[in-house]
């Protein structure tokens, strides 16, 4: 049968697993639940969660019910960015030892479909992350249940916290290798969300040197600006063609790679407007399922759209980056909530109230 995506809580004196973790049941009905749950399977690590980070996609699922054309199905888990603490091992784990801290790559593909054998795993239909029934539970969790090899070791100047990040980062890091971001490169930022902050700084340590962040929010582009773009522009609902035109004039060319990480319509379009012709354009943002887009205009200049999702094994680099002091999320970290505060915290961050970027809660 299809494996357990649900964590544990282990108590070896009486042998009673059970975990308790919040349950999305229709729009914004989050409800607290304990469950009991199966034991590990040979090749499982049980993992007492530490801190988990809540992402746009996670708003999306709760306050709308759908992201991109992926539709809730309840019930849910909530919540995919963390870090946590090895508590038991299945007897083919080799690789960990209870207390561990780990970093947790969630979901899990099939591994024997056409797409997993080419190394695509990150789109392969079968992944319980791919699917509308997504996590069950989520990682936001007192404990989470995984695959060992997708799970990785935080060095020790890695906090909780940040180890939370390395989710986020990961999708980053896909999106620049996609786009090919090198030394030199003059690369576009539409949207400085977290996703869109922390394409900037992996852009910038993979040697990007022309960065520029849009964004509609004056207090986003201020963080952008403080964490090292090169240039911000204010965006407004002006013609594409017109921002396009500013984009040039602030740049001082047309860049070959713009990463859209707004997912609107209207960045888009003006990302394929400002992109320089033979240039791509990453699709890194979610947004509606479906948008109108200038596409005869990209097609004749031989713009590449191409679409991001999730992430194919950008985990250790992610680490690395981070480990030697090549990027700082810190500064992106700006709200903290208990895990018994998890309402307050989504309520919070949808409404964007204090100039929320990334709240993190503490499931310990």
């Amino acid at each position: 049968g299809e494996r357990s995506q649900c964590g544990t809580s282990y108590h070896s004196e009486s042998n009673v697993m059970e975990n308790t973790f919040p349950v999305l049941h229709g729009l914004a009905d989050l409800r607290l639940e304990t469950h009991p749950i199966p034991p590990l399977n040979p090749n499982d690590v049980l993992i007492r969660m530490s801190q988990v980070g809540l992402c746009g996609s996670d708003l999306s699922f709760v306050y709308k019910g759908y992201l991109g054309d992926c539709v809730m199905e309840p019930p849910v888990g909530v919540g995919h960015e963390c870090s946590g603490v090895v508590t038991k091992c299945g007897p083919a784990v080799k690789n960990f030892k209870p207390g561990d801290r780990v970093t947790i790559e969630p979901g899990g593909p099939c591994r024997t479909c056409d797409l997993c054998i080419l190394g695509k795993y990150n789109v392969c239909d079968q992944a319980s992350f791919h699917s509308s029934v997504a996590l069950y539970p989520g990682c936001l969790a007192r404990y989470y249940v995984q695959d060992a090899d997708l799970c990785f070791k935080l060095p020790d100047n890695v906090s909780d916290e940040v180890g939370a990040i390395i989710e986020p980062l990961a999708v980053a890091v896909h999106a620049c290798r996609r786009a090919s971001v090198e030394l030199g490169s003059s690369v576009l930022i539409c949207g400085a969300g977290p996703i869109g902050l922390l394409c900037l700084l992996t852009a910038k340590a993979m040697g990007a040197t022309n960065i520029l962040v849009t964004d509609i929010k004056e207090n986003r582009l201020k963080t952008a600006k403080n964490i090292g773009a090169h240039h911000t522009l204010l965006v407004d609902d002006s013609d594409p063609k017109i921002l396009a035109k500013k984009i040039k004039d602030v740049m001082g060319c047309m860049p070959p790679i713009t990463l859209e990480c707004s997912g609107t319509q209207s960045a888009i379009t003006t990302g394929i407007y400002a992109t320089r012709s033979s240039g791509v354009i990453m699709l890194v943002g979610v947004g509606s399922p479906q948008v109108t887009l200038p596409l005869v205009h990209a097609g004749m200049r031989e713009i590449d759209i191409r679409g991001v999702y999730r992430y194919i094994h950008c985990y250790p680099a992610a680490i690395a980056m981070i480990a030697n002091g090549l990027i700082d999320v810190k500064p992106l970290i700006t709200h903290r909530f208990k895990f018994e505060e998890f309402q307050k915290a989504f309520d919070m961050f949808h409404t964007g109230e204090d100039g929320a970027i990334k709240c993190m809660i503490s499931c310990d």
